[in-house]
């Protein structure tokens, strides 16, 4: 058994509340096992078996989709990935200190270069971005909400889905789960 994380996408969206409790048994229903959330943010925890990531997300979401009536993106990842993530910031320390937000877009899979080059076109004085494998890094200067930078922003101009966590969060997610 190895430990996963899931990210979920628009779980508390457009008038729907799922709270963390009815997560945790929907995820222990799919036959997940050690389920935990993380705040209530929709962050999941649980052991998983030997069924690849794709197979495993694409559950997830049919049973998600036919539990809440809609659907609900599983970017999934696993401990040695997580950790990676946390330990690799892609920004120097002095543009971090910096800024007033540091950001994470988790994705299905990489970004294609003329995603990539049209993510750029989306830099500004206040929003750059670093691409590393399936998670694009915002650094944003000024507060999320005074940027004109959003995860729909992102999503429409590339066209894909995606999730996005502060990386404190996922810097405690971190030390809560991960081995030392």
């Amino acid at each position: 058994m190895s430990r996963t994380f899931a990210f979920l996408r628009a779980i508390n969206v457009g008038g729907h509340t799922v709270t963390m409790e009815r997560l945790r048994e929907l995820f222990a229903g799919f036959g997940l096992q050690g389920v935990e959330t993380f705040i209530a943010s929709g962050n999941l925890i649980f052991e998983t078996g030997r069924e690849t990531e794709a197979a495993l997300s694409r559950r997830i979401e049919a049973g998600l989709k036919a539990a809440l009536g809609y659907e609900v993106a599983v970017l999934l990842r696993g401990e040695a990935e997580l950790a990676a993530l946390v330990g690799g910031c892609p920004f120097r320390e002095v543009e971090v200190s910096a800024a007033k937000a540091l950001n994470v877009a988790f994705l299905a899979a990489p970004l294609t270069e003329a995603q990539e080059t049209k993510l750029q076109t989306l830099g500004t004085a206040v929003d750059a971005f670093r691409t590393t494998g399936r998670e694009v890094w915002w650094l944003c200067q000024v507060k999320q909400s005074e940027s004109t930078f959003s995860n729909a922003v992102f999503e429409r101009a590339l066209g894909v889905r995606s999730t996005i966590r502060g990386f404190s969060t996922l810097q405690r997610l971190a030390a809560k789960h991960l081995k030392a």
